[in-house]
């Protein structure tokens, strides 16, 4: 099997700090591959800018220049960590035979990307790298991770478990997740409904290196729901059940309250009407709320919008490389 033509996409966002050791560690490895024969020679790391505020631009435009197996694109505003992946893929298609996926922070193990080739190279055309361990996590990420994963998998979600973004994909994969044309994406539960040969690649995860990081909670729970609501209907479901139940309690309640009528027995008081409007309102409001979220992703869907936009691209157009030897650069970048 002749060698392939591999390109490592990495999205990025105002990753100025971390992005000169990024920059170097991935060609270092893109270049041990080469020199094992295990890659072909026109294999490239591709860096996506995603509107970044700082330099990160800048960074990767002088390393486009200076080394040859590196390539860049520049989105034309923040398009979303997703569509920053998409945008990657999708460019580098036509020139690779596989994509390798991965952040920008180094956090994720790249010494296993010889191990991706080699599986790939086995017939996989989907290779998952999975964390060994959330050692490095805190108490609470390790088990909202957990919960998350559960959840999803009781509302039938097919998920890797501990598996973000560090994935391989072959050209026709690639090309198959063009056709899921959704506005809303959440590409860890898109990826395994394409079906084709999988394996799994384990590796423990780093802390990072530099910069911060662009997953904060409110982020993380907005990620999460919106992996929730993209792939079930079942939170409408579970809705709709406590309205009935709600209902079937408010009827024993009027029986009840008949019943002591009848008797004699009641009494006045404002506490059990107050309690059951609040409740009864504050069902209503989650009914209401969790409705119109699906509304609105409907809305978006509708629209059919770009889902980025390509501002300048570095990876199809041809590059005069400068004079310049990249170890001189690479040292250059990493001071």
């Amino acid at each position: 099997m002749n060698a392939p033509t591999l390109t490592i996409v990495v999205p990025c966002y105002n990753e100025e700090e971390i992005l000169p050791h990024t920059i170097h560690n991935l060609s270092q490895v893109l270049e041990n591959l080469v020199t094992e024969k295990k890659v072909s020679l026109k294999s490239r790391v591709l860096f996506i800018d995603d509107g970044s505020k700082d330099s990160t631009w800048s960074i990767i435009n002088k390393a486009c220049l200076n080394m040859k197996r590196v390539a860049g694109l520049k989105l034309s505003r923040n398009a979303g960590h997703q569509n920053a992946l998409l945008a990657g893929m999708f460019t580098a298609q036509e020139g690779s035979d596989c994509m390798i996926t991965i952040d920008a922070d180094l956090q994720d193990d790249v010494t296993v990307i010889h191990e991706f080739i080699d599986t790939y190279q086995k017939g996989f055309e989907i290779v998952y790298g999975v964390r060994k361990k959330r050692g490095t996590d805190t108490l609470f990420k390790r088990k909202s991770a957990e919960w998350f994963y559960k959840i999803m998998k009781k509302l039938g979600v097919e998920l890797i478990y501990n598996h973000a973004d560090y994935r391989l994909m072959s050209k026709r994969a690639v090309q198959e997740l063009k056709g899921f044309d959704e506005a809303n994406l959440f590409l860890r539960g898109i990826v395994p409904l394409i079906g084709f040969k999988s394996a799994k690649v384990y590796y423990d995860r780093k802390e990072r290196l530099a910069g911060q990081t662009k997953y904060p909670l409110s982020k993380m729970l907005s990620f999460a729901f919106d992996g929730i609501t993209s792939f079930s209907v079942t939170p409408i479901r579970f809705v709709l059940s406590m309205g009935l139940i709600t209902f079937l309690i408010s009827l024993l309640f009027g029986i009840y309250c008949l019943t002591m009528k009848y008797l004699g027995r009641t009494q006045t008081g404002w506490t059990s009407l107050i309690a059951s409007i609040w409740l009864i309102g504050g069902l209503q409001m989650i009914a209401t709320g969790l409705v119109g979220e699906y509304i609105g992703k409907v809305y978006k869907e509708t629209k059919r919008r770009p889902k980025y936009i390509v501002d300048i691209d570095l990876f199809n157009l041809p590059i005069l490389k400068n004079n310049i030897q990249e170890e001189d650069f690479r040292y250059e970048i990493r001071r």
